[in-house]
């Protein structure tokens, strides 16, 4: 059974804050492999960003997710604690959504891009109208995001359909349940596609990895 990386990640953090707010001891939250090369994507998305999105700016999320709950779990003062919600919830946040993200992806050689038919196609095309309607949608919300954010294909559980919702920030998806996560933030484009979000969301769909979609669906329909 796949368990959604989200759920894994979010009840760690939960755990971890919790068995050290009560004097045990936790884990820190380490930087997950990536399961590809740095290169495995390209052209699509270059090896720089991929480097530096996985190296600096995903580890500095574990980093400042390790820092904010040692310092939570070292205080009992309510005050202190609340001013350090900010800092669980981006570097947390961040630390969820990466996880996912990496996942989100696979090389066009071993299948990225590629939507087969099945349960998440034929949700898709109920949904949608179309795949194409679908990415052209997807995309369209992505883009208009102000500042930073993500751009997600969620499952609504109460509906039990597909919907395209955005989170800003490193915000993670709560609402739903996250098929399909697309990073809109400038550090996972720009040193390709300067300002040009359009090109890059337009790239990006040659290795999303529609089989873990798939997966995520098929897991979201059982829970």
């Amino acid at each position: 059974m796949l368990t959604l990386a989200r759920t894994t990640v979010a009840r760690n953090f939960t755990r971890s804050l919790r068995l050290n707010a009560a004097g045990g001891s936790a884990a820190l939250h380490t930087l997950p492999d990536l399961p590809y090369g740095y290169d495995a994507l390209e052209p699509h998305i270059c090896k720089e960003i991929m480097e530096l999105h996985h190296k600096k700016h995903h580890q500095a999320y574990v980093t400042g997710l390790n820092d904010a709950e040692k310092k939570y779990t070292e205080t009992n003062d309510v005050k202190t604690r609340i001013n350090l919600q900010a800092a669980l919830k981006f570097n947390g946040g961040g630390h969820i959504n990466h996880t996912l993200f990496w996942k989100n992806l696979a090389p066009s050689s071993s299948g990225g891009g590629s939507l087969k038919d099945g349960n998440l196609k034929d949700a898709i095309i109920r949904d949608f109208g179309s795949v194409e309607k679908f990415k052209e949608q997807m995309n369209a919300k992505t883009a208009a995001i102000q500042g930073s954010g993500w751009g997600w294909l969620g499952f609504n559980k109460d509906a039990r359909k597909l919907e395209i919702v955005t989170t800003p920030n490193q915000d993670p998806l709560l609402s739903h349940v996250p098929i399909i996560g697309i990073d809109i933030w400038e550090h996972a484009f720009y040193l390709q596609y300067k300002n040009v979000k359009a090109d890059y969301l337009k790239a990006i769909w040659n290795v999303i990895n529609f089989e873990e979609a798939e997966s995520r669906l098929a897991q979201a329909l059982k829970d």
